[in-house]
């Protein structure tokens, strides 16, 4: 067991605290990596033994073999599985974009699954008490930013579980992009919103593991009686091809490891309107407007980013923004992943597309400011701000989210 700075206990058991064991090497080279799910279930699910249990996923929730998590426990007498919570896009990944399944029973296993989406405090908790589980248990993949609404979820359901009286599991998974740094603005939670509760960086750099011992121990007034159980032979300079793991789409437009290279920063897009290639092949790698044309690139390339060139480019969305119509704009190619920054990327991307097109504008809803976390970008963009001027302005709430963030990673 270990203990949070509020002395709340924080992590549980055996699989959740002991030592990473040696990894095996994956095929093609690539180390092992053993997820939560699968160091819980090589322990015979001890961790849950005479609990009801109730899983929040959705399609990620595999094993090393492809299996879903809840198959597999569906047919292990060794758990007591009574129920499954689905996010957004669902529990088996039908609905798109700010979607939901909606409350049915899962023809697979017969199991009551419950919509958690858009469900939080008191109507969550409610959701949970009628489900009939002691324990909740979360596991979804997440890509490492702050409006990747999966994190908002854990949470959501932390927050219920307490309110409750339910215990509360996180089986970890890796951060696709490393867990190297922590990256960008911090919420300010004047700000706050589905797309970020709390104050933590853009970039967030942590596991969920690790993120739902922060949210405990810095967050929530009520803590909730939180295991998390540990990968093994996971590092924090790991990025997702190393780990031997099969890529599962967390949601209909994060396709590959590298949509989720760029998003932190080119999902800033979604602010302004500009395609951020959502309906095309490459979502957040391809970003346009109809009457872009080379000179976007070449403005972007001027800034010398690291690790990354723009290519101009021209598509046509099958859905989303310009569906149908051919627009030009850039493609993102990440040449040096460890180099590559993705926020200071986004920001540059929109400094230079208001530059360099007249027909630049932000969302009229002010999208940009939640997905930032406050007004300081926009502004700071709309006053001829360059990308270092924007950068610097958060660097002071961004070293003191580092300090806090210390505290609570897992993994060297």
């Amino acid at each position: 067991m270990s203990v949070s700075r509020r002395g709340l206990l924080v992590a549980g058991g055996a699989a959740g605290m002991a030592a990473a064991a040696s990894p095996a090497l994956a095929h093609g080279g690539g180390r092992r990596v053993r997820t939560g799910f699968d160091r819980l279930a090589a322990d015979g699910y001890a961790e849950l033994a005479g609990q009801r249990v109730g899983v929040v996923t959705n399609p990620t929730g595999v094993t090393a073999e492809v299996g879903h998590i809840v198959d597999v426990m569906h047919a292990d007498d060794r758990v007591d599985l009574i129920a499954v919570f689905g996010p957004e896009h669902g529990f088996r990944g039908t609905a798109q974009a700010g979607g939901s399944e909606g409350r049915y029973d899962d023809p697979a296993t017969g199991l009551p699954v419950y919509d958690t989406y858009l469900k939080s405090g008191r109507a969550l908790a409610d959701i949970f008490t009628a489900s009939g589980v002691d324990t909740v248990v979360f596991d979804i993949q997440d890509v490492g930013a702050r409006f990747y609404t999966y994190i908002w979820t854990l949470y959501d359901c932390m927050v219920a579980a307490a309110l409750a009286g339910k215990r509360f599991m996180v089986l970890d998974r890796p951060n696709p992009v490393t867990g190297r740094a922590a990256l960008g603005p911090v919420l300010d939670r004047a700000f706050a919103t589905f797309v970020g509760r709390e104050p933590i960086a853009q970039a967030h750099g942590m596991t969920v593991a690790e993120l739902a011992r922060l949210f405990n121990a810095e967050f929530l007034a009520e803590p909730v009686a939180l295991t998390t159980v540990r990968m093994s032979g996971w590092r924090r300079a790991d990025f997702f091809d190393a780990t031997g793991l099969p890529w599962v789409p967390p949601s209909p437009n994060m396709p590959t490891p590298d949509t989720a290279l760029v998003y932190a920063g080119t999902c800033l897009f979604e602010g302004t309107n500009l395609s951020e290639g959502r309906g095309t092949t490459r979502p957040f790698e391809l970003l346009g407007a109809e009457g872009i044309d080379r000179r976007w690139a070449q403005a972007a390339n001027a800034l010398e980013l690291p690790g990354v060139r723009f290519r101009e480019a021209y598509f046509a969305p099958t859905f989303s923004k310009f569906q149908g119509k051919t627009v030009g704009g850039v493609q993102l190619h990440v040449h040096d992943r460890a180099a590559f920054d993705p926020v200071r990327t986004g920001i540059g991307l929109l400094v230079t597309a208001k530059r360099s097109w007249g027909g630049f504008a932000w969302r009229p809803d002010n999208w940009i400011d939640k997905l930032t976390g406050s007004a300081k970008v926009r502004t700071l963009i709309d006053a001829g701000a360059d990308t270092d001027e924007v950068v610097g302005a958060w660097e002071a709430d961004l070293a003191a989210f580092r300090a806090v963030r210390r505290a609570y990673l897992a993994y060297h």
